[in-house]
C-alpha cells in the first residue's frame, strides 16, 4: 500500500522542570473495511501496512473462508480516508456471510465489537490434535525477546503490538505489527497463508494479553501452541484447555507460566499454573 505506517508529529515534552518541543513518530490508524461480495462485514481501525495479509487472515480466522483457495479474488482500494479490502467468494459461502455478519466499527481494544449475538461471540472451537511440534522450555522463555527483533514499527513509535511465528529450533521466522493486537494476529495468519506455511508446524507469539478472541483465532488457524508476554483471561484459558491448545503466558525475564497441554514443552524448568 502507498500509505505510510507512521508519521512524525510535533508535541510538547512536559517535565517538572519545564517544557521542551519534541518530534515523535506516531503510528497511523485508519479504518479498514472488509467487504465480501459487495457487503461490508467489518470495519477495523488498523495500521495501513500488510493490508492483504490482514484481509486474508481476517477472512480465515473469522470463518468467512476455510482456506485461501476459496477466495476467488481480492483487491484493496484507498478512498475516503480509509481502505477497503474487497473479496469475491464462491456462491456456496453466501450463507456463512449471513451467519457471522459484523456491522459496527470495532475499536482497537475489542475484536468482538459489532458481533450481533452471544452465540457468535462464543462460537464453538475445533479440538486440536494431540501432539504436534515440540519446543524446549528455553525456546518458549526467549520467544518474546526474539520477537522484539522483528518489530521495526514498535522501535519507531513504541505504540504497536506484534504477532510472530515460532518454529522449533529456528526461532521467530515471520512477524507482523499493528496498533491492534487482534489485527497483528490476523496479519500473521494471512502472511502464513500467502507464504504457504502451515500454522500447525509452529507456535504463535504475542506481545499482548490473551483474550478469548486471541485463543479463538489461534485455534481456528490450527496453531497448537500460543505464547504471550502477559496474562490470559480465565475464559480464554478454559477455551485453550478445551481445544488442546498449549498456552504459555508471562513469557519474559527468562521464564514463563504454562497453563495447558504441557506435553508440547519438552525440557527445562516450567512453572505450571
Amino acid at each position: 500500500m502507498a500509505l505510510c505506517s507512521a508519521q512524525s508529529l510535533p508535541g510538547l515534552s512536559v517535565h517538572r522542570d519545564g517544557q521542551r518541543p519534541v518530534l515523535r513518530s506516531l503510528p497511523e490508524e485508519l479504518p479498514v473495511a472488509m467487504v465480501f461480495d459487495g457487503s461490508t462485514q467489518g470495519v477495523m481501525m488498523a495500521t495501513p501496512q500488510d493490508i492483504e495479509d490482514f484481509a486474508i487472515g481476517f477472512a480465515l480466522s473469522e470463518g468467512y473462508v476455510r482456506h485461501p483457495g476459496e477466495i476467488c479474488d481480492l483487491e484493496t482500494a484507498e478512498h475516503g480516508g480509509g481502505i477497503e479490502a474487497r473479496f469475491w467468494l464462491p456462491p456456496e459461502r453466501a450463507a456463512d456471510l449471513k451467519a457471522r455478519r459484523r456491522a459496527m466499527m470495532g475499536p482497537v481494544g475489542c475484536g468482538l465489537c459489532g458481533i450481533d449475538s452471544l452465540d457468535q461471540a462464543l462460537r464453538p472451537l475445533p479440538v486440536l490434535p494431540l501432539g504436534g511440534p515440540e519446543f524446549s522450555a528455553a525456546e518458549i522463555a526467549r520467544a518474546a525477546d526474539d520477537l522484539r527483533g522483528h518489530q521495526p514499527l514498535h522501535d519507531q513509535t513504541r505504540a504497536t503490538h506484534a504477532a510472530g511465528f515460532l518454529l522449533p529450533g529456528q526461532g521467530i521466522v515471520l512477524a507482523r505489527e499493528d496498533v491492534g493486537r487482534h489485527n497483528a494476529l490476523d496479519k500473521l495468519i494471512g502472511a502464513l497463508a500467502r507464504a504457504g506455511k502451515d500454522p500447525a508446524s509452529g507456535a504463535f507469539v504475542l506481545t499482548s494479553r490473551v483474550s478469548v478472541e486471541m485463543v479463538q483465532k489461534t485455534v481456528v488457524a490450527g496453531a497448537r501452541s500460543l505464547v504471550a508476554v502477559s496474562a490470559p483471561t480465565a475464559h480464554a484459558l478454559r477455551l485453550a484447555r478445551g481445544a488442546n491448545l498449549t498456552l504459555a503466558a508471562f513469557a519474559r525475564g527468562g521464564g514463563f507460566d504454562l497453563y495447558s497441554c504441557p506435553e508440547r514443552i519438552t525440557d527445562g524448568e516450567k512453572h505450571v499454573a
